[in-house]
């Protein structure tokens, strides 16, 4: 009920505090949003308030009787009149409508109306009838609506959305293992679904639910590397699951507190400044696209504050992959950990850049999607550990064009030596310097409102140095492998956008000896 007299009121009463001008329907709801700013502003009460207006203007003495007889008509918020800009009927008949109940208030409570001026009314209201009767019919219908989402609404304190992903894709070039096998070039037609639900109970905090499900492939298993891997990728065989569950509300007004409560990730409270990170239902379609690898440190429960100190933005947080595992060498603080620390200077919504550090233990970082150090410690029980530095930029340079970039050095090593007498293995204890970098072409509305096109440059992970040793013989430098990739995501409507994208890794796993790996797909998200 109170949203009805608010919506009633508000027509009548936004433009001038006291009911004054309506608006037309297409500007309604923007300026109901905006009725509790304008309502606490001071009031008009005389003409001689009015900055616009002086004694030599013809409006002045008319303005005069209504504001000070019977306070009627105040002027805007900012105390101004604008009597240069034209009034339509509408307006007008609000206006005049305004007058009549507010002489309507006087005769109830037994105050003097000049007859004269109840004439005046009697011939405006008899010229504007059918303008006053729209605008009542106009309040009875905002009124209506807003009766409806009352009644249908999912819930007073919680957001219901939830995205869709259709994908087809394939593999339909590429080699393993030194080119001596094939990779399977089967196409696939899989799903990623979203359920989010989003609830406040302050208006400035969040409790963040995510059930998820899907079968859609990893593309990064069949292909034998991670340079394979697909962003909207969801191996579940179409389990349902609490995916993400995590609450922030803010400690002051710059700094908010995050609790991971489970599928926590470092995206979560750092700004990633990648105009293609939708992560996986929009923009990039491979993980290397999406976003800077530094921000794949794992998933899991932990602690995270973010802040803002000025044009600067940072945030630290820290994340367990198995934190609720009881077992000895697990747990929150016990087992494997991701943690980060990023500052970024944002002096516009046009430029932005940050500088981030990872730190983990046994979640590899982007030692990972380097070949010869996920080939050694893949199957071997070794503790491991990385710092990883890295850099991220973004530039809007024209409005449809977004220069991105990003890069990052990483040292992986390992913390002790394994030997395998058995099976002739001994893997050393030491380290291995890994690079990575991209750059990113973003293209927003590019050809319709609402489309993206993208094209990323880079190169994955790859070992520039070790000092590791494999069965005595010490790991090597990797063959250099370029990422190529390119999409478009075009508009269907606001929640149907299709996206055709193409992948291209030259020398995958780091290996000149296996043909270069193409992947496609095109991907359709619905999102409501």
């Amino acid at each position: 009920m109170k949203n009805k007299l608010l919506i009633g009121s508000a027509l009548l009463s936004v433009i001038f505090p006291d009911i004054v001008l309506a608006l037309p329907t297409d500007d309604i709801l923007e300026q109901i949003d905006n009725y509790q700013t304008t309502k606490n502003q001071a009031q008009v009460t005389s003409v001689s308030q009015l900055r616009d207006v002086s004694p030599t203007d013809w409006a002045f003495e008319a303005l005069r009787s209504l504001v000070e007889r019977y306070g009627c008509i105040v002027g805007y918020p900012d105390r101004t009149f604008r009597g240069n800009r034209a009034l339509s009927r509408y307006e007008f008949a609000a206006g005049l409508n305004a007058c009549m109940q507010q002489m309507e208030r006087l005769i109830a409570q037994s105050e003097a109306v000049t007859r004269e001026d109840i004439e005046k009314l009697k011939r405006l209201m008899a010229e504007f009838e059918t303008e006053l009767a729209t605008l009542g019919a106009r309040v009875d219908n905002l009124e209506g609506r807003i009766a409806f989402l009352e009644d249908h609404q999912f819930s007073t304190t919680t957001k219901l959305s939830g995205e869709v992903i259709f994908a087809l894709g394939s593999i339909f070039n590429g080699q393993k293992n030194n080119g001596r096998d094939s990779i399977e070039q089967v196409p696939v037609l899989g799903d990623r679904t979203r359920i989010e639900l989003s609830t406040s109970f302050t208006g400035k905090d969040l409790l963040y639910t995510r059930l998820a499900t899907g079968n859609f492939p990893e593309f990064a298993d069949t292909a034998n590397t991670q340079q394979a891997s697909l962003a909207f990728a969801q191996p579940d065989n179409n389990d349902v699951a609490v995916e993400v569950l995590n609450y922030n509300f803010p400690i002051n007004d710059n700094i908010t507190l995050w609790l991971e409560g489970a599928g926590g990730a470092f995206d979560d409270f750092t700004n990633t400044l990648s105009i293609l990170d939708g992560d996986g239902g929009s923009g990039a379609i491979s993980s290397f696209g999406t976003r800077n690898l530094v921000y794949y440190q794992g998933e899991g429960a932990g602690l995270a504050l973010e802040g803002k100190m000025g044009s600067f933005g940072w945030s630290l947080g820290y994340l367990a992959t198995d934190a609720n595992n009881p077992e000895t060498g697990n747990g929150l603080f016990n087992g494997a950990y991701g943690a980060i620390a990023q500052i970024g200077y944002y002096p516009n919504d046009k430029f932005a850049v940050a500088f981030a550090y990872g730190q983990g233990y046994n979640t590899f970082g982007i030692g990972e999607n380097s070949r010869q150090f996920a080939q050694v410690v893949a199957d071997i029980p070794i503790d491991t550990s990385h710092n990883t530095y890295a850099l991220t930029m973004s530039w809007q340079l024209a409005e449809k064009f977004v220069l991105g970039a990003w890069g990052g050095y990483s040292n992986v090593r390992t913390l002790d030596s394994f030997v395998d007498s058995a099976n002739d293995i001994y893997v050393s204890r030491g380290s291995s310097d890994v690079w990575y970098w991209a750059a990113t072409l973003g293209f927003p509305d590019l050809f319709k409102e609402g489309n993206l096109g993208g094209i990323v440059v880079g190169m994955q992970p790859w070992q520039t140095n070790s000092t590791i040793r494999n069965n005595g013989i010490r790991l090597g430098e990797d063959d250099t492998s370029f990422h190529i990739e390119a999409f478009y995501e075009y508009a269907i409507t606001d929640n149907i956008k299709i996206t055709p994208g193409v992948v291209v890794v030259t020398n995958p796993s780091n290996n000149t000896r296996n043909d270069a790996l193409v992947i496609g797909a095109l991907r359709t998200t619905f999102t409501f």
